[in-house]
């Protein structure tokens, strides 16, 4: 009896499992705190040069006037040379650079990272370098903890990471400058994915077969919980380090997970400790109410003959073939494509017109409703519902760049739109990626999307670049690559309903020429279903 068989003994998702699910799905609100908080703390509020002091005990924002700033951001790093009082740059007046810093609108926020450290103008780049850099560690951290977890378990990874995810984000409440705030913010980052991505695992490995997809749209759910709340959190706490306090601190309390988090039971059968694991599972049964036997008998997850030749496999054998290589280029494509446009859309929401903090809150909403139609749209087809969410989400965002700035409700309607429909594409790419590659490949192959989607991750923030080309360049990236995407949909295979891949043979048929890797592996039912569930393991939040 093997592993798959034991969990289908004790129960799927029984007590055991769904407690479980509770620990493990808590971190994902934080997931989305730290993910999207630059939204606030790093925003660009309207700002004039201080060519002069105010009266004293006069608000920033009584002295100068900031309304006339629209339309025109040039007068927002440049002062009359005449100081006059009226900036007027096209007036006749000759115009110099800021000399004596800025004075900044608090209208919205107290303050953040920006208007504290003067990242606007010529040091612009620098704040969005921050969130690239952010990214850059949830990219560091899924290739770092992602083999440490394999190496010394889930658990301990997890229980790591939640202490550098509370250290660190507390630290960067406290950061005494800019290059130690980005530095902290990349550990952030790192333990974030260590800790997602672990979580998710352990969870899946718990999971009996028919419940992993259901198990695993429920972290999702809770990362749109996060979401949604940091809006009201943001909405409470306008100062940027009381803000980062606040939804760092709590990450403490997690201490509690060292007595009621369990280890993976598969992990440790894995690594031959087979009596540690038969006591996990015991204690699972007892708890589902389904106790076995002791004298049951376990076998390996894997036997050796298979993992043997798993192990064989080479990154490169996901293009050496030509449909193996189409279908590899297209998926890794898509992983890209829909992180880019996820994160460019979630954290430039300022870009609308409308109230911050009612748009963060509308694109967490928006999460749910997409999530949830996905579950009965896979059934009918993985092709088609990619295609159709993808051409949504582009089509959308491109209709903005045609709406004038003044009707901000319809642009914010449209973008929403957007937002819908790549996280519903988001969230069906994990599954259609599993199906797509072949068994003996599938875990090099989900591998490499996922750093596909972590690259469009650190470069979302980039974006913003562009709008010195245009103002509406990013809008315009963010409708072309999803309808890409869309269009090269059609040149993947439907997997619905369908025998998933064992080898590549399967994909490129039976004319496969030896010299083209065309051996064909005899590959298990236990490994099949086990493969994918390690291909989940990459089914949360970035990204």
């Amino acid at each position: 009896m093997n592993f798959d068989e034991i969990i289908c003994l004790i129960g799927g998702f029984g007590k055991f499992q769904k407690i479980l699910y509770v620990w493990i799905c808590l971190p994902q609100i934080f997931l989305a705190f730290h993910n999207l908080v630059s939204v606030f703390t790093e925003a660009v509020p309207p700002h004039l040069c201080s060519s002069s002091s105010p009266a004293a005990g006069a608000p920033a924002s009584s002295y100068f006037n900031f309304s006339h700033l629209d339309g025109r951001p040039e007068l927002s790093c440049t002062v009359p040379l005449n100081h006059s009082g009226a900036v007027a740059l096209g007036d006749g007046h000759p115009a110099g650079r800021c000399q004596r810093g800025w004075e900044y609108s608090t209208e919205t926020f107290q303050s953040t990272t920006v208007t504290e450290w003067d990242l606007v103008c010529d040091s612009a780049n620098l704040n969005i370098m921050g969130s690239s850099i952010y990214m850059l560690g949830l990219l560091v951290g899924a290739v770092l903890f992602g083999s440490l977890a394999d190496k010394y378990g889930r658990r301990i990874i997890i229980l790591f990471n939640l202490a550098i995810q509370a250290v660190s984000g507390v630290g960067v409440a406290f950061a005494p400058n800019f290059y130690v705030y980005i530095a902290l913010r990349f550990m952030v980052g790192t333990s974030v994915s260590g800790v997602t991505m672990s979580a998710f695992v352990l969870g899946i490995e718990w999971t009996g077969c028919k419940q992993r997809m259901l198990a695993a749209l429920i972290t999702d759910y809770f990362f749109g919980a996060g979401y949604i709340l940091l809006a009201g959190i943001a909405y409470l706490i306008r100062d940027w380090r009381k803000l980062q306090l606040a939804i760092s601190a709590p990450g403490f309390l997690f201490i509690f997970y060292i007595w009621v988090l369990p280890k993976s039971a598969r992990w440790l059968i894995a690594n031959d400790r087979k009596e540690e694991a038969w006591e996990l599972i015991r204690k699972a049964a007892q708890m589902n109410g389904k106790p076995l036997t002791k004298d049951l008998e376990m076998c390996p997850v894997y036997n050796i003959e298979v993992k043997t030749e798993v192990k064989k496999n080479h990154f490169l054998d996901l293009v050496r073939t030509p449909k193996m290589r189409k279908q590899s280029l297209i998926v890794f494509y898509l992983w890209f494509a829909n992180v880019l446009v996820y994160y460019d859309l979630s954290l430039n929401i300022s870009d609308f017109g409308m109230n911050i903090y009612l748009t963060q809150l509308i694109f967490g909403l928006v999460e749910m409703p997409a999530l949830t139609i996905t579950l009965f749209t896979l059934n009918r087809s993985r092709k088609f519902s990619q295609l159709v969410f993808l051409a949504v989400g582009g089509t959308a965002c491109l209709l903005t760049i045609f709406i004038p700035s003044e009707l901000s409700v319809i642009k914010t309607v449209l973008a929403m739109i957007g937002k819908f429909g790549i996280t519903a594409s988001l969230s069906i790419i994990y599954l259609y990626s599993v199906e797509v590659f072949p068994t003996v490949i599938r875990q090099n192959g989900i591998g490499m999307g996922s750093m596909c989607a972590r690259i469009g991750g650190v470069l979302a923030p980039l974006m913003y670049l562009l709008r010195r080309i245009s103002p509406q360049a990013p809008m315009v990236l963010c409708g072309l690559c999803p309808l890409l995407g869309s269009a090269l949909t059609l040149l993947l295979p439907e997997t619905a309903n369908k025998p998933l891949p064992d080898t590549i043979e399967d994909v490129e048929g039976s004319n496969l020429s030896a010299e083209d890797g065309g051996v064909r592996p005899v590959v298990s039912e236990e490994n099949r279903q086990d493969g994918l569930m390690n291909s989940s393991r990459v089914s949360c939040h970035f990204s």
